[in-house]
């Protein structure tokens, strides 16, 4: 019995999982593409990145590296935790004086649920940090235009909570596709999807 406490111990303290917050909007697309990710993880992306996705990581490189601003007001690619949801990631920019947060993507057309989900992700790891957030913002860069997304609450924390435990408990072998041609279309893993 002592020994599987010890064991329990060490997988508490040693292998607690958490899940990137990046990997929200890849997931809440489809699930197989973080599978399929998986497969191209020690290979160039210039190998399978599709244009679109190649410009967008140019532009973010900024947010990425903290050039946005020098001003002390914005925090920048700040490494961010929740233990409630076993999230971790990076921010892009907090604005301490407006109590702001900001996700940057190259072009928004349609505000995506998985931009909601990586937002959320990040309000919920900061506010567990002691930050306040007030509002919540997605950014197109390409168009210098900002979006609010509304701060999750009751039934929207619910499906966050729901989706987390999903991503916690997905299984490849139990999966079941109902493929949306339209998602199929515009993903770059296609080609290895039997969809």
């Amino acid at each position: 019995m002592l020994c599987f406490g010890v064991f329990k111990l060490f997988k508490v303290i040693f292998m607690e999982s958490y899940i990137p917050i990046s990997k929200l909007n890849d997931f809440i697309f489809c699930p197989m593409s973080l599978y399929f990710h998986s497969f191209y993880e020690n290979y160039d992306q210039k190998l399978y990145h599709e244009k679109a996705q190649t410009e967008g990581k140019i532009k973010h490189e900024n947010v990425d590296a903290g050039k946005y601003s020098t001003a002390k007001r914005y925090l920048q690619a700040l490494p961010v935790y929740s233990q409630k949801y076993s999230l971790m990631g990076k921010i892009d920019i907090y604005d301490q004086k407006e109590k702001i947060l900001i996700e940057r993507k190259n072009k928004v057309v349609k505000i995506y649920n998985g931009y909601k989900f990586q937002l959320w992700a990040q309000m919920f790891c900061l506010e567990e940090m002691g930050f306040e957030i007030k509002k919540l913002f997605v950014h197109s860069l390409s168009d210098n235009k900002r979006y609010e997304i509304e701060k999750p609450s009751g039934q929207n924390e619910f499906w966050f909570a729901k989706n987390i435990e999903k991503m916690n408990n997905f299984d490849l072998l139990n999966f079941n596709r109902n493929a949306n041609p339209n998602k199929c279309a515009k993903c770059i893993y296609r080609e290895l999807c039997n969809q």
